[in-house]
């Protein structure tokens, strides 16, 4: 009987949180009023494997065993990463006929008026990758065109041959009204078989195709390396005896579950550094601070954010790998809730190459954790 009682009280305040960088990954066990925290590698090629080494040290360090676990908690950056250093899925989009270059018209915005040679942000889905199909729904959903389905089939026939990887599917005002990407789903899905499929109403259900097709493409674009991993990791803890619950931090600084994650990763792409955003809220409401500056700076990417009265700014919008000085514009626009802050690839581990005109330039490439900067001794060659 006392054994129970022991256990149950141990689950109760035993929780783990881990957090995967591109360079590093941390864990942290907190049992009550303890504390044990540790570093590794991350462990790029398979994820999975540097959380469960942190994890591991961290329970032997405490002298527990897996069982008393009551809580894990994850963050990451992985599909940050993925974005900034273009490292994500071969991905399509299948949109409304006429919107196929939506992604490189953008909002006709110029982020720096007075350049004339400004670069727009590279679109993560190129253009002989995007196609069409013919369908349209009005602004109050009434169907317009039925869906071409015979037109659909044979899309998805040429997605087969071009390999993709990942679709985003995005249709004119499917906010509205979604049926046609759900029935666009349901077909692409039966020919397709294992390939992801995002349905933009469902990752991003609000009005303003450029903002709601880049949100679907990036939800693509990292899906299957989120996924993968995110199942892999699930596996592995169960089989080791972590039979409690895994939960994952969100953009906007809530929990949500795995399974979700693996739906919609785009909703991760802030995950680690939101949990940093929030602990420097904690500490500088316990140091009685309302206006404080918080800087996070991991091995790939720089994370700035702005507390105000005690808490994070929060956003609907975001922009994920500015280019040009970090201005408003020369990003990747993500439609979710999200902590707001500025994130540039200039991190820790970020290279430090000349440019054509003799200029250093750092980054967004990191030299990560395999085999790491030169100064790490494990046989990186490349400045970092």
């Amino acid at each position: 009987m006392n054994r129970t009682r022991t256990r149950k009280s141990r689950n109760e305040t035993c929780r783990i949180g881990v957090d995967v960088g591109g360079t590093f990954t941390d864990a942290a066990l907190e049992i009550g009023s303890r504390r044990y925290t540790t570093k590794v590698l991350t462990t790029p090629r398979a994820p999975e494997q540097g959380v469960l080494e942190a994890i591991s040290v961290v329970i032997a360090d405490a002298g527990i065993a897996p069982g008393d676990m009551g809580l894990i908690i994850h963050g990451t950056t992985l599909a940050t990463n993925a974005l900034i250093e273009r490292k994500g899925a071969r991905t399509a989009l299948v949109t409304t006929d006429g919107f196929r270059d939506v992604l490189e018209i953008r909002s006709e915005d110029r982020y720096e008026q007075y350049d004339p040679f400004i670069n727009p942000p590279a679109v993560l889905v190129p253009r002989h990758l995007r196609f069409v199909v013919a369908e349209r729904m009005d602004a109050r959903g009434k169907t317009l065109l039925k869906l071409d389905e015979a037109g659909l089939r044979k899309v998805a026939k040429e997605l087969l041959a071009a390999k993709v990887e990942a679709v985003a599917v995005g249709f004119l005002h499917s906010y509205v009204n979604p049926a046609h990407e759900i029935r666009a789903g349901k077909i692409l899905r039966s020919i397709l078989g294992s390939v992801p499929i995002s349905l933009s109403h469902q990752v991003s259900g609000e009005m303003r195709e450029y903002e709601r097709f880049s949100t679907t493409c990036a939800n693509a674009y990292v899906q299957p390396k989120m996924a993968g991993y995110l199942e892999r990791l699930s596996r592995e803890l169960k089989a080791r005896g972590f039979n409690c619950p895994l939960l994952l931090m969100q953009s906007g600084g809530g929990l949500t579950t795995v399974q979700t994650s693996m739906d919609f990763p785009i909703r991760l792409v802030e995950s680690g550094p939101a949990g940093g955003a929030i602990f420097s809220a904690h500490v500088a409401a316990q140091c009685g601070l309302d206006n404080v500056l918080s800087f996070d700076m991991g091995g790939t990417t720089a994370k700035v954010c702005l507390i105000d009265h005690a808490k994070p700014q929060t956003s609907r919008t975001f922009e994920v790998a500015r280019e040009y000085r970090f201005k408003k514009g020369s990003g990747l626009p993500l439609r979710i809730p999200v902590i707001e802050m500025v994130e540039i690839g200039a991190g820790g581990g970020s290279i430090a190459r000349l440019d054509k005109l003799g200029r250093i330039t750092v980054g967004p490439d990191s030299a990560g954790s395999e085999p790491g900067p030169a100064c790490y001794g494990r046989g990186g060659k490349d400045v970092a």
